[in-house]
């Protein structure tokens, strides 16, 4: 893979209309952060089950909150990523031990190996974009 790969827009699209579980890592309570507001329109006007995971293990939304992907009972459906480029490869490790099906890698967010480790375990892997963005082009 390299900078100028392109999204599959079929891909955002599925991801975006299938009811799943999502694991928002970088997930708090913060209110002054972008992903409590991304994640609340994923549940409330996309109806995604979400699933806070940050180093604290904080609930966020209403939602209990993990510490790690591997703590997460059941089936996860896409990890989508509110951590900085330098620190994604880690979370995309994470999701390929735990069957994850999907990465989504929020706006800003790139790393080009480990979305290459992730197809290569079987993901599909959407980078640098936002499902608050990409769903209205639907």
């Amino acid at each position: 893979m390299d900078e100028n790969q392109v999204n599959d827009p079929e891909l955002i699209r599925r991801l975006l209309t299938t009811p799943a579980r999502w694991a928002v890592v970088g997930l708090s309570a913060n209110p002054h952060r972008v992903a409590p507001s991304i994640a609340r329109y994923l549940r409330d006007e996309l109806g995604m089950d979400i699933i806070p995971v940050s180093l604290r293990a904080e609930n966020a939304l209403g939602e209990r909150g993990y510490a790690k992907l591997a703590d997460i009972p059941g089936k996860i459906d896409v990890v989508n990523c509110f951590v900085n480029s330098h620190k994604v490869g880690d979370v995309v490790d994470q999701a390929i031990s735990v069957g994850a099906s999907a990465i989504w890698m929020q706006l800003g967010v790139r790393d080009d190996a480990a979305a290459q480790r992730a197809k290569d375990a079987g993901l599909e892997v959407v980078m640098d974009t936002c499902p608050k963005i990409e769903y209205p082009l639907l």
